[in-house]
């Protein structure tokens, strides 16, 4: 994953730097599709915003803070991703997958659906 980071009105420290390389890379354990990391912090008078934004191979993700700190905006920010990502995952996870066989007609899981048995047409008639 390759991380860019601008600064906008402000200077990162190296150790800032390195705090967001190590934040962004803990966002790979949720999503192994993250193709680039791009992070946008800057100064407006005593705020800090942190924008973050992540290319996936589907699509993106971005998140937006504010704080009195660049540290404290970063780590909120990636906060918020993770949170998405976690459910990104849980839905790629959960999803039912059915497979369709060649008449069309599947149940749960890729099972054919049952004809009626003889044996429940007796009981329903008797």
């Amino acid at each position: 994953m390759q991380i860019s980071t601008t600064a906008r009105h402000c200077e990162l420290d190296p150790e800032d730097r390195y705090f967001v390389q190590q934040r962004l890379e803990k966002l790979g354990r949720f999503a192994r599709d993250i193709q680039e990391a791009h992070l946008i912090v800057t100064a407006e008078g005593y705020r800090h915003s942190a924008e973050i934004t992540l290319k996936l191979r589907h699509g993106e993700m971005v998140s937006h803070e504010q704080a009195t700190e660049p540290r404290v905006a970063i780590d909120l920010a990636a906060d918020r991703l993770e949170k998405q990502l976690r459910r990104l995952k849980e839905k790629r996870i959960s999803r039912k997958r059915t497979v369709r066989p060649p008449n069309g007609k599947a149940g749960p899981l890729g099972e054919p659906e049952t004809e009626a048995t003889p044996e429940l047409d007796e009981l329903e008639e008797g």
